[in-house]
């Protein structure tokens, strides 16, 4: 199987299960915006996003070397997934001694004991779902998410609308899916087969951690530039803002849901790539391909964004339309930084993640505390707009010291600035934005439709090939 079908495949194959399952998710805003009030949703993003931050800083980050050492050939699989499994349940140990620190974390008040439950199943999960997929079973990979969203969405229901337990519920509808999912990969895949302790070897567990721990402020520095607006927001308006802007962040999911997907596929690609000549011509063709959906992404969700606030939320929600355009913007520039951070995985440079990371989270914040007070909420959605743009800056321009990968900079440059002119136009509602928003839209389609009928066409000759 060629390359370009095998990442084809790999991404159908994960979009069937991933974006089925995480689309499902994304139908429940309605639910969370009629029975949450906009103080309770905001609550309950900072909650989660609390927990997001505290896994890679509990498990010392040893999940993201789950997938790179599993899939390598190199290190026996039991080795790997044990020392996955044992440094987890040490970093938990830690962390229930580290309960006096913990619980100054902000937005936690009221709600600590949730969390522990929660950082540990997301943890489990994260650790059974990855070396799933470095196993090679894709299918059962995809099959998880979906039952995963299933059983969010079954207690989503219950425990929101029948019991009506509110933050509660919502927090504990996720960690029960996690259980649910665990139990599901344990058995599936047959994971309890690959826990075998006599094969915790030091030498493997130090490769590891001298992977994983690196990494790990990288991921709370992107932590940082993701949700420091949402503290600010909190702190300096209030809650009922925040409350939007946690809701604004749905839409551009959508592009994240897209992103990750293809990501997951790319990183399963490109790493078993050898030739640095053939990986650098991947990397280009690729990437031609992918700007061009990630801009048609955008473009799209920013001429609909008011529909989409006005299907998929309720009333006391639909201000937070007027942010989507900005925070869509961020998200494009994240997915295109994500993809030029695959080159620093393939290479294993995880301190250039690091440093690009640093400069983005920086940036972000002085960025809030600069515009937050002027412009309000808005200045939270450009501040991280801007900081996501100049850490892509960067990386395009040093990551080609080690795949330089071919632009076509005319159109990459054409592409910005017409989502940029739409979300200009967007937010300040000019007259005949409509008309405006269709005909930019209408030419962006032209201007990428060879790059991807070519993308297509190279599919299928490849496919025939193959047969022949």
């Amino acid at each position: 199987m060629n390359r370009y079908k095998k990442l084809f495949s790999t991404t159908f194959i994960l979009g069937l299960g991933t974006f089925g399952s995480k689309i499902l998710t994304f139908l429940l805003v309605p639910l969370y915006t009629h029975v949450l009030t906009q103080g309770e949703y905001g609550i309950v993003d900072l909650l989660v996003q609390a927990a997001n931050l505290l896994i890679p800083l509990v498990s010392f980050g040893i999940n993201e070397a789950i997938l790179r050492f599993g899939i390598d050939g190199e290190t026996d699989h039991r080795s790997v997934f044990t020392t996955g499994f044992t440094t987890i349940f040490i970093g938990f140990g830690v962390f229930c001694l580290a309960y006096p620190l913990v619980k100054f974390i902000p937005g936690t008040e009221g709600y600590l004991i949730w969390i522990y439950p929660f950082v540990l199943c997301s943890m489990l999960h994260y650790l059974c779902a990855r070396f799933t997929k470095a196993l090679g079973h894709v299918r059962l990979f995809a099959v998880s998410g979906v039952l995963g969203t299933v059983l969010v969405l079954g207690l989503d229901l219950l425990f929101l609308l029948v019991f009506e337990w509110g933050i509660v519920g919502y927090i504990l509808a996720i960690l029960l899916s996690d259980v649910g999912t665990i139990l599901f990969l344990v058995f599936a895949a047959k994971l309890y087969r690959y826990l075998r302790f006599s094969y915790l070897k030091k030498t493997v567990w130090k490769a590891m951690l001298r992977y994983s721990v690196p990494l790990i402020p990288t991921t709370v520095l992107w932590w940082i530039t993701d949700v420091c607006d949402r503290y600010t927001v909190q702190l300096m308006i209030g809650p009922e803002a925040n409350g939007l802007y946690a809701v604004a962040h749905k839409v551009p999911t959508i592009m994240i849901l897209l992103c990750g997907i293809f990501m997951d596929a790319w990183q399963l690609s490109v790493l078993s790539e050898k030739s640095r000549l053939e990986r650098q011509h991947f990397f280009t063709r690729v990437f031609s391909m992918y700007q061009s959906v990630i801009f048609l992404s955008a473009s799209g969700l920013i001429v609909f964004s008011k529909v989409i606030t006005k299907i998929l939320v309720a009333p006391a929600f639909y201000d937070s339309w007027q942010y989507i355009p900005l925070l869509i913007i961020s998200t494009a520039f994240s997915c295109l930084v994500t993809f030029l951070g695959s080159i620093y995985v393939v290479e294993k440079k995880s301190r250039s993640t690091l440093w690009t990371t640093v400069v983005g989270a920086v940036f972000n914040v002085i960025g809030n505390i600069l515009l937050v007070p002027h412009l309000g909420v808005q200045g939270a959605a450009l501040s991280t707009a801007l900081s996501y743009g100049l850490v892509f800056l960067i990386r395009a321009i040093h990551s080609r010291r080690m795949i330089p990968i071919g632009w076509d900079m005319p159109r990459f440059v054409f592409n910005l600035l017409a989502v940029s002119v739409q979300t200009a136009v967007m937010i300040a509602e000019c007259r005949g934005w409509i008309v405006i928003e269709g005909i930019l839209l209408a030419v962006l389609l032209v201007v990428n439709f060879k790059t991807l009928w070519q993308a297509v066409l190279q599919l299928v000759s490849h496919k025939k090939g193959t047969a022949a």
